[in-house]
């Protein structure tokens, strides 16, 4: 498996690619890496425009959401382009297809930039350390300690350290900052603690997909499909179930439902049969993989772009990366089917840098596991 960045991933007439979670060395999780990762503090594109705290809240509860994961996907008009997907921690904000505790951005820039060299990224790790994390961007603007996004908020006693929020000052003030909070107080020489907010972070690396499945032809699986959706119950015969008369008409309505939902889900575990590590298909003008027959986005349920263009299909993030998250709880947890994202097909540059895209969230269906 080898790191390709998704310049390289394919176009919706070419294979699906494949994301898979590596461990790596942090530095290669950096902004001047380009990255595709997951988990950790977001990896910026672009120094400007990073969106502000008040862009960065749940919509529901209003906390500061954490970076979930980040897909390096240039295209044409793009030499550099990364999408960003946030969430909410709060596992009770994750209803069943609720959206707002997510949030989507796309930043793009030229190669000629202010920020990034005209040739390839470094091969080799930074001289400031392995531990070392840098809290301030290029330009100057400052990052929240915490969760890494801009932090508009000093520290009143030591004006070193700055946050996004009330929350997250507190929240380093008690696991940290309130012993080494003073004005002799070095940055760099304090390793950032675990504050329990951040996802384990990981690297992206892809790889095509690999379409041969389990040997079986298409006119083989049609003809199976067809058998099993086409049985036809006797005239006349009615089968009562606990005392409930259903006749030939509502089990045949019945059948149908159950047997398109069955089929959906079928066709979902097929195609990660193969793989089953996947987290992420990336096939930007293609159609998602869904989990379940419900909740299906019709066209007029995927929202255009502010610059009027449609938005298309670009990538999806898959149940499995639930395993990698270490959100599981007895009560209510972050959780999904799939999270198909969509980004606008003429890739604009947007009304600002980092410019807002669309997520579908899609469960899984109750009667499917």
């Amino acid at each position: 498996m080898t790191r390709v960045s998704c310049s390289e991933m394919a176009t919706a007439s070419q294979v699906t690619e494949l994301g898979f979670l590596q461990e790596t060395e942090a530095w290669r999780l950096r902004s001047p890496q380009f990255p595709s990762k997951v988990g950790g503090r977001p990896a910026w594109l672009g120094e400007v425009g990073v969106p502000d705290p008040a862009a960065l809240q749940c919509g529901l509860c209003g906390k500061p959401l954490a970076f979930l994961l980040q897909v390096y996907a240039p295209c044409p008009g793009s030499f550099h382009r990364t999408i960003f997907i946030f969430c909410c921690r709060n596992g009770s904000c994750h209803r069943e297809s609720e959206t707002r505790c997510f949030k989507v951005y796309r930043n793009q820039l030229p190669r000629k930039n202010d920020t990034y060299s005209y040739g390839p990224p470094p091969e080799t790790g930074s001289p400031d350390g392995v531990g070392y994390i840098s809290f301030e961007l290029k330009c100057g603007l400052r990052l929240c300690r915490v969760c890494g996004c801009l932090g508009p908020k000093t520290c009143s006693k030591c004006h070193k350290v700055n946050y996004c929020s009330k929350e997250h000052q507190l929240m380093d003030w008690k696991l940290q900052h309130k012993k080494v909070c003073n004005e002799k107080f070095d940055v760099s020489s304090v390793t950032v603690g675990d504050h329990g907010f951040l996802f384990p972070e990981f690297e992206i690396v892809t790889e095509p997909e690999d379409m041969e499945g389990d040997g079986k032809s298409e006119d083989e699986e049609d003809e199976t499909v067809t058998e099993h959706d086409t049985q036809i119950l006797p005239a006349g015969i009615e089968t009562s179930v606990d005392g409930l008369n259903l006749d030939e008409q509502e089990l045949e309505s019945m059948a149908k439902h159950e047997t398109k939902e069955d089929m959906v889900f079928s066709n979902f575990k097929k195609s990660i049969a193969l793989e089953p590590e996947q987290v992420l298909r990336y096939c930007r003008g293609s159609d998602p993989l869904w989990i379940s027959h419900r909740h299906i986005p019709s066209e007029k349920d995927i929202p255009d772009c502010s610059c009027g263009m449609k938005r298309q299909f670009e990538f999806q993030v898959m149940p499995q990366l639930l395993n990698h998250l270490k959100v599981d709880s007895l009560g209510e947890s972050i959780d999904w089917g799939v999270l198909a994202v969509f980004t606008c097909a003429a890739n604009c540059s947007g009304e600002k840098p980092y410019a807002t895209e669309f997520l579908w969230k899609q469960d899984i269906a109750g009667d499917t596991l």
